[in-house]
């Protein structure tokens, strides 16, 4: 089954063929870092203007680099949602049209659902498995029970890991998108500032990360205000050390009680070196799926990949008249 799937969920555009929900023929994506990065952050409007502009040419590129013919496609699958209204519309008209003038079904996938089958393209999943979703907008723990089927056990009661890593960044003075270069002077410095741990003892699936951005902004204000010299990275390297930490320890507990087969870390924060390291050096005893780098971030072959197995289940319910949801939520218990 050959499908061609649409990601526009924020600012990456990406069109990708995959096939049998295993197998990525083409995977083009076009990011918009160098735009956004004057503003210090993603701006909507100009991310949905940019989709515009790029879209059909990723569509070109990603049939062209498969080396299929358009009447080869069995399925169309695009991002519903969560994302930004405005970026999900551009490509979910782009795929709607698209499949309608080819005569091709076409399914809604949702992105955070992309993110965990991300695992699937190198490795097989297991179930039941847990999976830590950790992305710029969602920190959370899930018990996947079989294809489709998932319980959200925690999140976040404030900021995701990644709105943190970017909050902080700022801090730091450091340039646009701020979370992979925290991530990279983490790795040149020391955790030599002791900043508190929120492991929240009575909510063991839950996370909180607002208080340990703010005790770094005391931190960071306070050595400013005293005129004491400090390095960048070794801040970096202080707060790394405790967000790896809890996300970490969470994970191991809750694999632990629940006597999953296997761990899935998914989401763009997944790229992150020391979360990567830190999780198969803690957790020796059970089988870890961290998709490559290049699967983490937002892509649309993650999303073609979950499309596979979503067809499966929800076949013949797809039509062309998809609607783009900015909260969507996927759990199925």
């Amino acid at each position: 089954m050959i499908i061609l799937s649409v990601e526009t969920s924020c600012d990456e555009t990406s069109v990708a063929i995959t096939r049998d929900g295993k197998d990525v023929l083409s995977n083009a994506v076009l990011s918009q870092i160098k735009i956004h990065e004057r503003f210090g952050g993603v701006v909507p409007e100009v991310a949905s203007r940019a989709h515009i502009e790029s879209i059909l040419y990723m569509f070109d590129e990603a049939i062209q680099q498969a080396n299929i013919q358009v009447s080869d496609i069995d399925l169309v699958a695009v991002t519903k949602g969560p994302g930004l209204i405005g970026s999900l519309l551009v490509g979910i008209n782009a795929a709607t049209s698209f499949a309608y003038a080819n005569k091709i079904p076409i399914i809604g996938v949702n992105h955070l659902l992309g993110h965990i089958y991300a695992a699937q393209i190198e490795g097989d999943m297991k179930f039941p498995l847990l999976t830590l979703l950790v992305s710029g907008g969602h920190t959370e723990l899930l018990l996947v029970k079989d294809h489709l089927e998932i319980e959200l056990l925690g999140t976040t009661l404030d900021d995701a890991v990644g709105e943190a890593y970017d909050k902080v960044a700022r801090i730091l003075g450091l340039p646009y998108p701020g979370g992979p270069l925290v991530d990279k002077l983490a790795h040149t410095g020391k955790a030599i500032y002791n900043l508190p741990k929120p492991f929240l003892k009575n909510e063991p699936y839950n996370f909180s990360f607002s208080g340990l951005k703010s005790a770094v902004l005391n931190l960071v204000h306070n050595m400013k205000q005293k005129e004491v010299p400090f390095l960048v990275e070794d801040v970096c390297a202080s707060f790394q050390e405790v967000v790896t930490e809890v996300l970490v320890e969470k994970t191991k507990n809750a694999a632990n009680l629940l006597g999953v087969k296997q761990i899935i870390v998914a989401g763009g924060v997944a790229a992150n070196k020391g979360l990567r390291f830190k999780m198969f050096e803690r957790l020796p005893d059970f089988e870890i799926l961290i998709p490559h780098i290049r699967y983490c971030t937002d892509q649309a072959a993650m999303i073609g990949i979950a499309a596979y197995y979503q067809y499966q289940k929800d076949k013949g319910t797809g039509d062309y008249f998809i609607k783009g949801d900015s909260s969507l939520n996927f759990y199925r218990s």
